[in-house]
């Protein structure tokens, strides 16, 4: 499954949020996060520094450097040195493994890092249980056809106009490009109003009637308290408010 949406409207800590339950509820199931997005936010909110050089834009920077200097060993196949660099950048944790795409080093574009994350959720979709993809702001990750084997796609939105068109350009890209997603949500965060029928009625037009509600998240001062004291998310208390809201709708993804 894929989190999307527009920049700062809380993909990444709807992860691990939607992670935390898993933990909870299926401990014993292989779970994998992706964080695709080059800003690299999931590690922030784990609370778990990472060197550039062990993310897979670092290790690619690193094996560009060293096919220049030809100290790669004759006939080795691309494919063989992508996937080492995969599985060697595999972090573990107790109950999931994380894998951080990371940025590219230097000018030039994500193409080739936005490629490897094609093959590692081919390889990693036979050996894990769950996937679960934060993906880059934007659109390229979609229009790249990067999210081809994605089953549930859940779009992040806020308040705001500008997320909602993003849902609007996901919906058009997702037919241009026929990336076909078993179930397409909407995540509405950040929220505080009453009245949910003018978000309802937002999520059927901008979708074309082809996204469903997850649910509601408010907002929560514990999660900024996490961010700024350095704690993990997966530590929120069980009884957070926001939490068990999340609690209350992630069934209906699995």
């Amino acid at each position: 499954m894929c989190f999307a949406g527009k920049g700062g409207v809380g993909k990444s800590t709807s992860v691990i949020l939607f992670l935390k339950y898993l933990n909870s509820q299926y401990p014993n199931a292989k779970k994998m996060v992706i964080d695709a997005d080059p800003d690299a936010n999931i590690l922030d909110i784990l609370n778990k520094p990472v060197s550039f050089y062990e993310t897979i834009g670092g290790k690619i920077a690193t094996l560009h450097k060293q096919l220049e200097r030809k100290a790669i060993p004759p006939n080795t196949s691309e494919k063989s040195l992508i996937e080492n660099i995969i599985f060697q950048s595999i972090i573990k944790f107790d109950k999931f493994d994380l894998i951080v795409m990371g940025r590219r080093e230097g000018e030039g574009c994500y193409c080739s890092v936005n490629n490897v994350l094609k093959n590692t959720i081919n390889i990693f979709g036979d050996i894990y249980d769950i996937i679960i993809i934060d993906s880059p702001a934007g659109l390229e990750f979609f229009a790249r056809k990067t999210s081809t084997n994605v089953d549930d796609l859940i779009i992040v939105v806020d308040g705001s106009k500008m997320s909602f068109h993003t849902v609007q350009r996901l919906m058009n890209i997702k037919k241009e490009v026929s990336l076909n997603f078993n179930k397409v949500w909407v995540l509405v965060n950040k929220f505080s109003l009453e009245n949910k029928e003018p978000f309802l009625e937002r999520i059927k037009e901008f979708s074309n009637g082809e996204a469903e509600l997850l649910g509601f998240l408010g907002r929560d001062t514990i999660i900024q308290e996490y961010n700024l004291m350095e704690k993990s998310l997966l530590d929120l208390p069980e009884d957070n408010s926001l939490y068990q809201d999340f609690k209350s709708f992630a069934p209906k993804i699995l």
